[in-house]
């Protein structure tokens, strides 16, 4: 059974981080590229960061670049979207998304709320 889950969302100050996590399950993890997208109430979901199955290759979007990495550890199976400086505009449902050769896999999400 393949599973993606996401923890590490939360409440947060302007200017502050946070690092979230994704546990990946029930297929070969360094088979996939890892990614993150979000979603915010009445906007589509956007690609916020993807790593290729050994981490040598990353992307961002441009709003995060600077202030967002991802990484994974594939000996855990768990990719990482390290969140700093975070402005109220990142507040968003954070979903993590493995995919290889048109096989799509999605996680159920995690809030990320950024607000003084």
């Amino acid at each position: 059974q393949v599973q993606l889950v996401e923890s590490g969302g939360g409440s947060v100050q302007p200017g502050g981080s946070l690092r979230l996590s994704c546990a990946a399950s029930g297929f070969r993890f360094t088979f996939y590229a890892m990614r993150w997208h979000r979603q915010s109430p009445g906007k589509e979901r956007e690609l916020v960061a993807a790593i290729s199955s050994f981490g040598e290759d990353t992307i961002y979007a441009d709003s995060v670049k600077g202030r967002f990495t991802i990484s994974r550890d594939n000996a855990r199976n768990t990719v990482f979207l390290q969140m700093n400086s975070l402005k109220p505009e990142d507040t968003a449902e954070y979903y993590c998304n493995a995919i290889s050769n048109g096989t799509l896999y999605w996680g159920q999400g995690t809030q990320v709320t950024v607000s003084s």
